[in-house]
């Protein structure tokens, strides 16, 4: 007689992480009324980081059309994934209503795992610490200077970014070279220094497991999530509960509530995260 291997069950008995679908309207209205706590700081930065492809110009695009209720493309992204196709630093605000929100995300050339290609760790760290001006073109031979007419040398408290957000795809996690884990690493290390934090945002998990793309309500229930975000967890040393997978809009033409939870959720996360280290500045 033959047998037959039973297949495993790809998915989890209870979810494990706790998640309200139908907050979506709360989430929103909460981070429209949020202010900063420092009435010195007229916006939160929050700069946005990322391997090549991982889609930090789109969760930024997500973020954005999420409160336009409709599909947004400010920042501008490229469908091939060679290489970055964010040349220069850019702030995007975020409108909901015709209000400009409090929060400002930078957005950065994309991670590769060559030393010299792709964004220096050097230039990412003085970007969060305000030393770069908008409009800086990314140099992939030399990190920005002092000498540079780009350069701040002395910056003010609303030119430094209080997170810093790292976009990783949840389907190269585990292929990822390790040497872009220890550009993340360095960078993490000198911003740990100055009481930055970190958060990973989880991009493309529906591409990464079937479960998700079939219904995204399964990603709380999902093994090869859970599995995705503990590796990325153990591969940048970011914990759990700073790591928010999402599902950005790269294909739909309408914005749906579930997508539009998840990226609300990770949102509110990031900036009162943020908010926390302008806090405690006083203290760095």
């Amino acid at each position: 007689m033959g047998s037959s291997e039973s297949t495993p069950n790809p998915e989890l008995d209870r979810p494990w992480r706790n998640f309200d679908w139908g907050i979506k309207g709360a989430l929103k209205e909460n981070l429209e009324n949020f202010s900063p706590s420092d009435q010195n700081v007229k916006d939160i930065k929050i700069l946005v980081a990322g391997q090549v492809g991982a889609g930090k110009s789109s969760f930024i695009n997500s973020i954005n059309s999420v409160f336009q209720g409709r599909i947004c493309a400010r920042a501008l992204v490229n469908a091939s994934t060679g290489h970055s196709f964010t040349q220069k630093l850019k702030g995007f605000t975020i409108k909901s209503g015709g209000k400009t929100l409090p929060f400002v995300f930078k957005d950065i050339m994309g991670l590769e795992a060559e030393i010299l290609a792709g964004s220096q760790a050097d230039d990412i760290i003085n970007a969060v610490f305000g030393h770069v001006k908008d409009g800086y073109k990314f140099n992939e031979e030399q990190a920005l200077t002092h000498e540079d007419q780009h350069y701040t040398s002395d910056p003010t408290l609303s030119d430094q970014a209080f997170c810093l957000v790292y976009v990783i795809d949840a389907n190269t996690v585990q292929f990822t070279d390790a040497k872009l884990f220890d550009k993340l690493k360095i960078i993490r290390k000198r911003i740990s220094e100055r009481g930055i934090p970190q958060v990973v945002v989880m991009t493309k998990v529906d591409e990464a497991c079937p479960l998700v793309n079939k219904d995204l309500r399964k990603i709380y229930t999902s093994k090869k999530i859970k599995e995705k975000m503990e590796m990325c967890s153990a591969k940048i040393g970011v914990p759990l509960l700073n790591i928010f997978p999402v599902k950005n809009y790269h294909k739909e033409i309408d914005t749906e509530d579930d997508i539009d939870a998840l990226i609300l959720k990770a949102l509110e996360q990031i900036v009162y995260i943020a908010n926390d280290r302008l806090v405690d500045n006083e203290s760095y």
